[in-house]
């Protein structure tokens, strides 16, 4: 069957960072929860709609929502490989889900990466993040920021904060990763699947310590 890898980790943990540099390495299609909910409540749609409040609150999609999407992003051809799921799965619940999905669509999960950051670290790094109304670029207050305060340095549009990045709604959402996630990590540490790694690592250090171990996965 062809390898599902998951990336595990707090909010600011790195995972999409990590899972767009390994897409690229091992020519795998990076899938996002949070993408994917993002781009439903951009076009409007219903399952936008019924993920809005959710998210704005920094609380998790209920499961069945979840599945239905993730479900249909795997069906994709380009899956036909594997992929690099990001953001899922959450919960016990997911993780079943998705044995289930596997065995039906031909894939199962292969490594499960769980990157570990403090709070302290994840609450500094999430409640000073903006990003340009235009194009998307990120930037933070104390770690990148722009060159004009309140403005993109490439294309000049205006700053925002995410909701679901402001410092209330941040420690929120470790609260609950904490709480629904912690069971699914030992659930992979017990089926020997599990790799830790150290999310407080340079990005480019943390990459090549995936990137070696997972190419290995991959081609086996």
């Amino acid at each position: 069957m062809a390898p599902l890898f998951v990336l595990l980790g707090a909010p600011g943990a790195g995972k999409g960072t990590q899972a767009k540099r390994l897409s690229g390495l091992l020519g795998l299609p990076h899938i996002s929860s949070g993408d994917l909910f993002r781009d439903k409540l951009a076009a409007k749609t219903e399952l936008g709609r019924a993920a809005e409040g959710y998210l704005a609150r920094g609380e998790l999609v209920p499961d069945d929502v979840t599945i239905g999407m993730v479900r249909d992003r795997i069906s994709q051809p380009d899956c036909v490989r594997g992929g690099i799921l990001d953001g899922f799965p959450r919960t016990m619940a997911q993780a079943a889900a998705l044995d289930v999905l596997g065995k039906q669509l031909g894939v199962s999960v292969g490594r499960v990466i769980y990157i570990m950051v403090r709070e302290a670290v994840l609450v500094d790094r999430l409640a000073g993040r903006w990003i340009c109304k235009a194009g998307g670029h990120l930037y933070h207050g104390r770690f990148n920021p722009p060159k004009r305060a309140g403005f993109c340095d490439l294309d000049g549009s205006q700053l925002y904060q995410r909701e679901d990045d402001k410092a209330e709604t941040v420690a929120r959402r470790i609260r609950v990763y904490l709480e629904q996630t912690t069971p699914l990590i030992e659930h992979y540490r017990a089926k020997g699947l599990l790799v830790e790694a150290d999310g407080e690592l340079s990005i480019e250090d943390l990459s090549a310590g995936l990137g070696t171990l997972l190419s290995r996965e991959a081609i086996r």
